[in-house]
């Protein structure tokens, strides 16, 4: 079994791994990036066909390579899988794609060892795990008491209008994936429903000029709401647990397209999803957009995380020094797990890899 011993290991080839990567590269440091995907960018290709980010081309790209798309334009899931992709060739970035990291452990003198599905052993004096939040779905448990004849799928599994059966369609979820879902199936044709409680939205249109450059007002607002900031953190309470305001789409869309917008799930009888008013459904799909978790059970460290999740500050582990995570959500700011503030959060933790072990507080 063949060892690699490097400064710092990043686990995750997406834009928060690469705009880690690039700038420990910057500061000198022996790095390599190890993804499980058979591409970087693949994270992107697997989203459904016809997701359109709504951050701008001046926040979604990454530092020293333009984003071939207009200035007023959104990229694609595509587009911008294909950009971290050239990004990485661009500035060689070492990014080792179709390696998992099955296990993460620390030894007594404090060195992590990476094990990879490959046999090999990786020793690093610093890890960054930047794997992203969207990788298990979350439904609810009732789900499972659906009747089979039911075509049932959530948003992480959903490619597009050929994933739906013949028939209608429920969309439960009602935040920007589950109304892009929703507006897609009704555009091909089947009866939609959408249920869940509106989170809100985003006023006028960003997809001309004009809303292009007010979107700027938002983001910096989010990028405002921070961890040490009472606003931020009162900003913060408010959408945990909640969907994210709508931004593209609107109800005045849904209202247009047809699709019926009905309450909470709440439960389901006799096979069929039920409303919270007693109101029973009869889809012939079901659509969970309800929400997902990042999968870090690869993480073999006792107390790196707890019921709240992981434990960090700005992203640096406080239970085990040199350890760090990225994208986070509210890891500094509201924008943190998103292009518009991965950055900032970059910046800020390969500057404390840095600096001189900190002392890890008790587990």
């Amino acid at each position: 079994m063949s060892t690699t011993t490097l400064d710092l290991a990043i686990v995750g080839a997406g834009a928060a791994g690469l705009h880690t990567a690039r700038r420990a590269m910057d500061r000198d440091m022996r790095i390599q990036v190890f993804d499980a995907h058979a591409r970087i960018g693949d994270s992107w290709r697997e989203r459904y066909r016809s997701l359109r980010l709504f951050t701008p081309r001046r926040w979604a790209q990454l530092p020293g390579l333009r984003l071939d798309i207009g200035v007023f334009d959104y990229p694609t899931a595509t587009q911008l899988a294909d950009y971290l992709e050239r990004y990485a060739a661009t500035f060689e970035i070492p990014v080792r794609t179709a390696t998992r990291v099955q296990r993460l452990h620390v030894d007594a003198e404090g060195l992590f060892h990476l094990a990879l599905d490959t046999g090999e052993d990786v020793v690093a004096q610093r890890v960054v795990v930047a794997v992203g939040v969207h990788h298990r779905a979350v439904v609810p448990t009732f789900a499972a008491d659906v009747d089979p004849s039911i075509r049932q799928l959530h948003s992480l599994d959903y490619h597009g209008p050929e994933d739906f059966a013949p028939g209608s369609v429920l969309v439960v979820g009602a935040a920007n994936s589950g109304t892009d879902i929703a507006l897609e199936a009704a555009a091909a044709g089947h009866a939609t429903v959408i249920a869940g409680r509106h989170p809100g939205q985003v006023p006028g249109n960003i997809d001309t000029p004009i809303g292009n450059l007010i979107s700027d007002i938002f983001i910096r607002k989010l990028r405002n709401a921070t961890s040490d900031t009472e606003k931020g953190r009162r900003l913060w309470e408010e959408r945990r647990g909640h969907g994210v305001n709508l931004v593209r789409n609107h109800l005045s869309d849904l209202r247009k397209a047809g699709i019926r917008q009905v309450g909470r799930v709440a439960g389901v009888e006799d096979g069929r999803p039920v409303l919270e008013d007693g109101e029973r459904l009869n889809p012939a799909t079901i659509v969970w957009c309800t929400g997902s978790r990042p999968v870090l059970d690869w993480i073999d460290i006792p107390g790196f995380a707890d019921e709240q999740g992981v434990r960090h500050e700005r992203g640096m582990s406080t239970v085990v020094p040199w350890l760090a995570f990225m994208g986070l959500p509210f890891q500094y700011s509201i924008a943190s797990p998103t292009l518009m503030g991965m950055g900032r959060d970059a910046e800020y933790v390969v500057e404390h890899l840095l600096q001189p072990a900190p002392v890890a507080q008790a587990a």
